[in-house]
């Protein structure tokens, strides 16, 4: 199945199947519900993706017209070097699909997009508990043993 694997950007036609894959790789972080992203943020993400001039990126992937993966990737500034870095925002694949190589290939094109715009260095995370998509990355990264620290801030000025 992985050489019949397309990699490609998103274009607006995408949005349906690509929503569908968000939906699940959100469910799979518990974003459901009352924690569910709003449809102000996922219609601004997709817009976004669309725009030339935003530094978030979207890569599918794709087999026989059906999108089987996704990554969402955000250059951006740093204070250790010049150049950019780049950010792996999102990556996932239909579940039933795992371990056929689509994470593998989003990771590789990933790389690829971030050496064509100069960037040095990549990274991402992972919860702890993603023991699948860890064997993925052991293979393909270095983990740093850095911890995440987060604070959600209020919308409204204090």
């Amino acid at each position: 199945m992985e050489n019949e694997i397309t990699i490609r950007d998103a274009s607006q036609a995408d949005f349906a199947q690509w929503r569908t894959l968000w939906d699940q790789y959100n469910a799979f972080y518990g974003r459901v519900g009352a924690t569910a992203l709003s449809e102000e943020i996922v219609l601004t993400t997709w817009h976004r993706f669309l725009d030339p001039a935003e530094p978030v990126q979207c890569l599918l992937a794709e087999n026989q017209e059906q999108l089987v993966g996704l990554a969402h990737f955000i250059s951006h500034r740093n204070t250790i070097t010049v150049e950019n870095t780049c950010y792996l925002r999102d990556l996932f694949s239909r579940p039933s699909l795992r371990g056929k190589g689509i994470g593998r290939r989003l990771i590789a094109e990933f790389y690829d997009r971030a050496k064509q715009a100069g960037t040095i260095g990549v990274y991402w995370h992972t919860h702890s508990s993603n023991e699948t998509a860890m064997r993925l990355y052991d293979r393909v990264a270095t983990n740093t043993e850095f911890v995440v620290y987060r604070e959600t801030l209020s919308k409204t000025p204090i």
